[in-house]
């Protein structure tokens, strides 16, 4: 049984630590460098603590039929709480998780294990190195949620790495991204403008106030060959306790306006968040 106290170890990448929840019995908080990274409900896997899990989970649960197994690839493993969900939501799915920091699977599987009827193969590796290696056409969904801190790594916000996660999703698959911006959103449109050089459907699933640059906020970034459900979408953020706007279709044109794609020789890692923004304890 796990143990409901805290646990703190140095990884890879900084300093993570495990807390218990006092509200619920066996649901732990990761966070790295005093950084949320995952949540997660040992005895309730689809209980999506953060907003931004829960709004990949609502466009997890409408991408195909509710419990058809899906093959989904995850960048960034955290504390594996979208490979929990699917396992949860979609018996029988097929995952693959891609996370850089060994320690920190290491310190994730041996105090929050996987279900052993969960589909889920680990990998130790660099997100990008090891997409470019990957099979063609072999995922259903792919999320992105890789963070080296706090930031998107610069080199998981080019065209060349939009071209090898499009190689790795089949015709109809769908590619998702958790992003974080502000006002004047020139990491989110270059973004856009980037995934727009590839897939003909862009949708991004952000607060309100994220989208009238009142604050620093996650976006979700959702990238297709074929129509989103958008209506389903929006009906299913906008009963989230704090409700989401699904943007689509010209105004999302025009949100990207005149930004454009991002090259390996100029990207960037997403911005620094204000002080404080996303940190605990």
């Amino acid at each position: 049984m796990t143990e409901s106290i805290p646990v703190t170890r140095a990884v890879d990448h900084g300093t993570a630590k495990l807390m218990p929840d006092i509200d619920r019995e066996r649901a732990w908080l990761l966070t790295v460098d005093g950084a949320p990274q995952s949540y997660v409900d040992l005895d309730e896997p689809t209980h999506l603590e953060f907003e931004y899990a829960r709004r990949l989970g609502h466009v997890l649960d409408t991408v195909a039929e509710p419990g058809r197994p899906l093959d989904v690839l995850h960048l960034g493993g955290g504390a594996l709480t979208l490979p929990r969900y699917v396992a949860a939501t979609r018996p029988g799915s097929r995952q693959e998780v891609v996370e850089a920091d060994r320690a920190l699977l290491e310190l994730v599987v041996s105090h929050l294990p996987l279900p052993q009827d969960a589909r889920t193969v680990l990998h130790t590796a660099d997100a990008r190195a090891w997409l470019e290696t990957a099979p063609a056409d072999s995922a259903d969904v792919l999320i992105a949620d890789v963070f080296g801190g706090s930031r998107v790594p610069a080199h998981l916000t080019t065209l060349a790495y939009a071209r090898a996660a499009e190689r790795v999703l089949r015709a109809d698959g769908i590619y998702l991204a958790n992003l974080a911006d502000a006002a004047p959103f020139a990491f989110l449109r270059s973004q856009l403008a980037t995934f727009a050089a590839l897939f003909e459907e862009l949708v991004v699933i952000a607060e309100p106030g994220v989208l009238r640059g009142r604050r620093f906020g996650n976006a979700v970034l959702i990238a297709a060959h074929r129509p989103v459900d958008t209506a389903a979408l929006a009906r299913r953020t906008a009963s989230d306790v704090f409700p989401a706007r699904v943007q689509h279709g010209a105004v999302l044109r025009e949100f990207i306006g005149t930004a454009a794609a991002v090259g390996d020789e100029d990207a960037v890692p997403s911005p620094e968040p204000p002080g404080g923004t996303f940190s605990v304890g």
